[in-house]
């Protein structure tokens, strides 16, 4: 018999690492309606060449990872599945005439993204994303405010981890300091590796961002030595904001976005307990994306949080948190279990998170079960204590029982486990 595998780069999220990735999820969801963002919803197929004109048609993911098919149903339209969020929302934002009827808007998503690049610890084919974007706001606030909002939830996650942030200019002074890293990169042409060989005449910027390049690059141009004053004005006062908040940041003068459309502030958030797959949030101002696209000439911004690898933060931090079962209900005979469901029912209507057991195994393997869910109680029920009103409530700690009025069982179970 053929035996079925999940495809390579792909994971399956069980149990306690599904709720790990869950927790991120909620957690962020919640701190960013805190901050006034509302939720919108997108497609994980759009056009290719929304990408294309989005990321670029020399990064990597136009170039090497996206999953790109011919749908037949759209007059032979080249399609993709989405492989980040901030293109089909921008898309979807200039789609609903919101970039001239009410401009400034605040979205957060969430969901699936595709890749198909080298799977490893922390980087898988499909990935989730929790992202959030901001329209029609060129304000150096803004930018300080969404790293508060990362901020908060890696204090609410109990994480440490690092900030980093830049600045690469505007259209003003952006244009000199791509050409003298352009420069730089036709002086070490002989050094440099053969991507970077290949996009240095049409994406200087991208050198940058190189790893296999990284120690070459200590020495290319910085961005700070090329901005206009308002540039280095807004930087600085993100800088004097995020002073004010205290969110601890170290600048990185290699942090870059090699597109046209990006400029001013760059972040990316680090943690250093994933290895090579590091970076758990990335983001930067994009002011010309909009327009690009077709829209108005609306400011933007934004940030997308890689779900996965922050759960793995979690995990290593040894801050995950499964809710594991207050009680787990054992039912001794049919008229038991018909009880049993009742009861269940009115304490999880109380707030306690209960599992009904199997009424089809012994006692002692019930006991055992509940014990390896890592129940605090089991309620037994048989015929004769549904004659008399009462369960069995025992304590799985100290293995210890008592019987307790059956219509107090959520009260002394709640309490006891304040206790």
């Amino acid at each position: 018999m053929h035996q079925f595998t999940r495809l390579r780069g792909f994971q399956d999220l069980i149990g306690p690492g599904a709720r790990t990735v869950s927790l991120v999820e909620e957690r962020a969801r919640a701190i960013a309606e805190a901050h006034g963002f509302r939720e919108i919803r997108v497609p994980m197929l759009e056009r290719a060449d929304l990408y294309q004109r989005t990321s670029g048609e020399t990064s990597d993911i136009v170039e090497k990872q996206m999953y790109v098919f011919t749908d037949r149903d759209e007059a032979e339209t080249q399609v993709a599945l989405r492989p980040e969020g901030t293109a089909g929302v921008v898309r979807a934002y200039i789609e609903a005439g919101l970039d001239r009827s009410d401009p400034e808007q605040r979205f957060f998503y969430g969901g699936p993204m595709f890749r198909r690049e080298r799977p490893q610890k922390g980087r898988y084919r499909q990935h989730h994303q929790f992202g959030v974007e901001v329209f029609g706001r060129a304000d150096a606030a803004c930018d300080a405010e969404l790293l508060v909002l990362i901020d908060e939830l890696r204090c609410d996650l109990g994480l440490e981890l690092r900030f980093e942030i830049n600045s690469i200019g505007d259209q003003t002074c952006r244009p000199s300091f791509r050409e003298a890293v352009y420069r730089f990169g036709i002086e070490h042409e002989k050094q440099i590796c053969e991507d970077c060989k290949r996009r240095i005449r049409t994406n200087p910027l991208r050198l940058l961002d190189c790893k296999i390049d990284a120690e070459l690059t200590k020495s290319a141009p910085r961005s700070a030595d090329y901005l206009c004053d308002p540039c280095r004005a807004h930087f600085g006062l993100v800088k004097e904001l995020l002073d004010a908040a205290g969110v601890a940041y170290v600048e990185n003068p290699r942090l870059v976005r090699g597109l046209d459309y990006y400029s001013r502030t760059t972040f990316e958030v680090i943690s250093a307990s994933l290895g090579a797959q590091s970076t758990v949030v990335a983001g930067g101002r994009y002011d010309g994306l909009v327009e690009a696209l077709g829209g108005a000439r609306v400011a933007g911004i934004g940030f997308g949080i890689g779900l996965e690898r922050v759960a793995l933060a979690v995990e290593a931090a040894g801050k995950t948190s499964v809710r594991r079962p207050d009680a787990a209900i054992i039912a001794l005979g049919a008229a038991a279990t018909r009880k049993s469901f009742e009861l269940a029912r009115s304490m999880r209507a109380a707030g306690l998170a209960v599992e009904s057991m199997s009424p089809e195994r012994k006692l002692k393997a019930l006991l055992s079960r509940a014990d390896k869910l890592g129940a605090r109680f089991a309620v037994i029920i048989g015929e004769n204590e549904i004659a008399r009103g009462v369960v069995v409530l025992r304590d799985l700690t100290n293995s210890t029982q008592s019987e307790v009025a059956e219509n107090a069982v959520a009260d002394e179970v709640r309490n006891a486990s304040k206790s």
